[in-house]
C-alpha cells in the first residue's frame, strides 16, 4: 500500500455516458467516470513523477497527464472507485526503485561451449552443399 495521499483537488474526476448495450438508460445516465490527473503539476516526489513518465502505460501521455476511464459498473461511485484504485496502482509501481544492472561477463565454458555450437553447425551446413567432382 502506497504511503503518499494526493489531495482531492488534484484530481479531475468527470461524469461520463458509458457506451455498449443497457437499453435506454445508457443514454440516459453517465454512468462512467473519467478521471484524469497531471502527475507533473502535482505534489507528488519529483523521484516518482520522473519514472511515471517512464512508465510504458498507453494511459500516460507525453505532458504526465494521466487519464483513466472507468465503466465496468452500472453506477458513478463504484466507478468512480475503481478510477481512483487504478490510479494508486499506477503510483505504487512508479514507486517501485528499478534494480541496478551488475555488469556480468560469460563464464569461459559458456564462451567454449557457443564457440563449439557455431564449429558443428557450420559443419552440417559445409556437407550440405555440392561435391564437386575430382576429375576437374
Amino acid at each position: 500500500m502506497s504511503s503518499l495521499r494526493i489531495p482531492e483537488s488534484e484530481l479531475e474526476l468527470k461524469a461520463i455516458r458509458s457506451g455498449g448495450p443497457g437499453g435506454q438508460n445508457v443514454n440516459k445516465v453517465a454512468t462512467a467516470i473519467q478521471l484524469r490527473f497531471d502527475s507533473q503539476n502535482s505534489s507528488l516526489p519529483d523521484h516518482i513523477k520522473e519514472r511515471l513518465l517512464k512508465l510504458l502505460d498507453q494511459r500516460i501521455n507525453a505532458e504526465g497527464v494521466i487519464t483513466i476511464t472507468a465503466r465496468q459498473f452500472r453506477n458513478q461511485e463504484a466507478n468512480r472507485l475503481a478510477a481512483l484504485e487504478r490510479l494508486e496502482k499506477i503510483i505504487e509501481k512508479a514507486e517501485i526503485e528499478p534494480k541496478k544492472r551488475k555488469a556480468t561477463r560469460p563464464t569461459r565454458a559458456s564462451v567454449n561451449k557457443r564457440l563449439e555450437t557455431k564449429t558443428k553447425r557450420s559443419r552440417v551446413k559445409q556437407l550440405r552443399t555440392r561435391v564437386k567432382p575430382d576429375d576437374e
